[in-house]
């Protein structure tokens, strides 16, 4: 194996052990019934999130690595439309679910009570409609690299 092949062999796990487990980060918070599902819900969220994160991380590296090796891919429209898509799921975090998430967690952390308050449905509504624009737009990324359309 070369060292691209190298390369491809772990952007792909990367994309699988960043993406992946963040299809999931939604659901797991849905099913919670009372606040102590729900906490220990977020918990487990926060951990894997650190999958997200280093995966993420190891997708960009090995991405953009991949293109200085071979720079015709810096002319593919794919490549490129992928690279700009990931560039934006990268900004969702700090600009649109970080500051969503922020009240979420302190409702978790001053309410007392079991019955979830309703505001935290209001406010985990807004969150999710983003995670979900998030997911959609690394399901097209995915396509992309599998199909490489143009």
């Amino acid at each position: 194996m070369s060292f691209y092949d190298y390369l491809v062999f772990i952007h792909v796990f990367s994309a699988i052990i960043g993406v992946g487990p963040g299809f999931v980060m939604t659901y797991i918070v849905t099913k919670a019934s009372n606040m102590t599902e729900l906490k220990h819900a977020y918990r487990l969220r926060k951990r894997i999130h650190v999958f997200i994160m280093i995966g993420g991380a190891l997708l960009l590296i090995t991405g953009i690595w991949m293109g200085l090796m071979n720079t015709y891919l810096f002319h593919q429209g794919w490549y490129i439309i992928s690279f700009i898509l990931f560039m934006i799921v990268l900004g969702f975090g700090p600009a649109l679910l970080a500051p969503r998430l922020k009240p979420i967690k302190e409702i978790l952390k001053r309410y007392r009570g079991e019955e979830i308050p309703e505001k935290y449905y209001h406010l985990s509504k807004q969150l999710f409609l983003y995670e979900r624009i998030t997911n959609l737009i690394l399901i097209v990324i995915i396509a992309l690299m599998i199909l490489k359309p143009f």
